[in-house]
Protein backbone atom coordinates (compact mmCIF):
# COMPACT_ATOMS: atom_id res chain seq x y z
CA UNK A 1 0.00 0.00 0.00
CA UNK A 2 1.54 3.59 -0.75
CA UNK A 3 -0.42 6.69 1.38
CA UNK A 4 -0.15 9.74 -0.86
CA UNK A 5 -1.08 13.26 1.48
CA UNK A 6 -1.63 16.44 -0.84
CA UNK A 7 -0.50 19.93 0.41
CA UNK A 8 -0.22 23.38 -0.69
CA UNK A 9 -3.46 24.30 -2.31
CA UNK A 10 -4.87 27.28 -1.87
CA UNK A 11 -6.42 30.58 -3.07
CA UNK A 12 -4.19 32.71 -5.45
CA UNK A 13 -4.26 35.85 -7.34
CA UNK A 14 -3.79 35.25 -11.02
CA UNK A 15 -0.38 35.69 -12.43
CA UNK A 16 0.61 34.18 -8.83
CA UNK A 17 2.41 31.05 -7.74
CA UNK A 18 1.69 27.74 -5.59
CA UNK A 19 4.27 24.76 -5.59
CA UNK A 20 1.95 21.61 -4.25
CA UNK A 21 3.88 18.64 -2.32
CA UNK A 22 2.78 15.17 -2.50
CA UNK A 23 3.84 13.16 0.63
CA UNK A 24 4.60 9.29 0.32
CA UNK A 25 4.30 6.91 2.38
CA UNK A 26 3.96 3.31 2.88
CA UNK A 27 5.57 1.21 -0.10
CA UNK A 28 8.76 2.43 -1.04
CA UNK A 29 8.69 5.64 -2.68
CA UNK A 30 11.59 5.80 -4.92
CA UNK A 31 10.30 3.05 -7.23
CA UNK A 32 6.83 4.33 -8.13
CA UNK A 33 6.38 6.63 -11.22
CA UNK A 34 4.16 9.53 -9.80
CA UNK A 35 1.74 11.61 -11.76
CA UNK A 36 -0.36 14.85 -11.06
CA UNK A 37 -3.71 14.91 -12.09
CA UNK A 38 -6.50 17.80 -11.69
CA UNK A 39 -10.36 18.16 -12.16
CA UNK A 40 -12.48 21.05 -12.34
CA UNK A 41 -15.86 20.81 -11.33
CA UNK A 42 -18.14 19.29 -13.93
CA UNK A 43 -15.07 18.22 -16.20
CA UNK A 44 -13.08 14.91 -16.84
CA UNK A 45 -10.04 14.57 -14.73
CA UNK A 46 -6.94 15.37 -16.53
CA UNK A 47 -3.38 14.62 -16.72
CA UNK A 48 -0.84 17.50 -15.61
CA UNK A 49 2.69 16.04 -15.26
CA UNK A 50 4.17 12.97 -14.70
CA UNK A 51 7.60 11.40 -13.26
CA UNK A 52 9.74 8.76 -13.21
CA UNK A 53 11.21 6.79 -10.42
CA UNK A 54 14.71 8.48 -10.87
CA UNK A 55 13.55 11.58 -11.54
CA UNK A 56 15.09 11.60 -15.01
CA UNK A 57 12.53 11.36 -17.30
CA UNK A 58 9.29 13.91 -16.90
CA UNK A 59 6.21 14.57 -19.12
CA UNK A 60 3.82 17.59 -19.07
CA UNK A 61 0.82 18.44 -20.44
CA UNK A 62 1.74 20.39 -23.82
CA UNK A 63 -0.47 23.24 -22.77
CA UNK A 64 1.06 23.92 -19.22
CA UNK A 65 4.78 23.28 -20.61
CA UNK A 66 6.77 26.46 -18.99
CA UNK A 67 4.03 27.16 -16.28
CA UNK A 68 3.92 23.97 -14.33
CA UNK A 69 6.78 21.88 -13.39
CA UNK A 70 7.25 18.56 -11.57
CA UNK A 71 10.39 16.95 -9.44
CA UNK A 72 10.44 14.48 -6.46
CA UNK A 73 12.85 14.44 -3.77
CA UNK A 74 12.91 10.29 -3.01
CA UNK A 75 15.27 10.95 0.05
CA UNK A 76 11.82 12.90 1.23
CA UNK A 77 9.45 10.94 -0.38
CA UNK A 78 7.50 13.46 -1.40
CA UNK A 79 6.88 14.82 -5.20
CA UNK A 80 6.13 18.39 -6.18
CA UNK A 81 4.25 20.62 -8.50
CA UNK A 82 5.34 23.92 -8.77
CA UNK A 83 3.09 26.07 -10.76
CA UNK A 84 3.34 29.94 -12.03
CA UNK A 85 1.73 32.42 -13.91
CA UNK A 86 -1.64 30.65 -12.54
CA UNK A 87 -4.63 31.42 -14.62
CA UNK A 88 -8.05 31.30 -13.19
CA UNK A 89 -8.66 28.04 -15.90
CA UNK A 90 -6.06 26.11 -13.77
CA UNK A 91 -8.57 25.98 -10.78
CA UNK A 92 -9.37 22.34 -9.96
CA UNK A 93 -8.65 20.20 -7.17
CA UNK A 94 -5.10 18.61 -7.74
CA UNK A 95 -4.41 14.61 -7.41
CA UNK A 96 -1.11 13.11 -7.30
CA UNK A 97 -0.97 9.39 -7.79
CA UNK A 98 1.45 6.57 -7.39
CA UNK A 99 1.94 3.61 -9.94
CA UNK A 100 3.53 0.44 -9.22
CA UNK A 101 6.24 0.73 -11.36
CA UNK A 102 9.06 3.04 -12.57
CA UNK A 103 7.66 4.36 -15.57
CA UNK A 104 4.86 6.95 -15.97
CA UNK A 105 1.79 7.98 -17.83
CA UNK A 106 -0.26 10.33 -18.82
CA UNK A 107 -3.82 7.72 -18.38
CA UNK A 108 -5.46 8.04 -14.63
CA UNK A 109 -6.60 4.17 -15.12
CA UNK A 110 -2.64 3.77 -15.04
CA UNK A 111 -2.45 4.64 -10.96
CA UNK A 112 -2.67 2.23 -8.66
CA UNK A 113 -3.02 4.78 -5.43
CA UNK A 114 -4.45 8.34 -5.46
CA UNK A 115 -4.28 11.21 -2.82
CA UNK A 116 -7.28 12.62 -1.51
CA UNK A 117 -6.71 15.98 -3.64
CA UNK A 118 -5.94 19.46 -2.57
CA UNK A 119 -7.81 22.52 -4.34
CA UNK A 120 -6.15 25.05 -5.71
CA UNK A 121 -8.39 28.13 -6.55
CA UNK A 122 -7.36 30.87 -8.87
CA UNK A 123 -9.11 34.50 -8.56
CA UNK A 124 -9.15 36.74 -11.90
Amino acid sequence: QVQLVETGGGLVQAGGSLRLSCAASGRTFSYNAMGWFRQAPGKEREFVAAISWSGGNTACTDSLKGRFTISRDNAKNTAYLQMSNLKPEDTAVYYCAARLVTIPTMIPRDYDYWGQGTQVTVSS
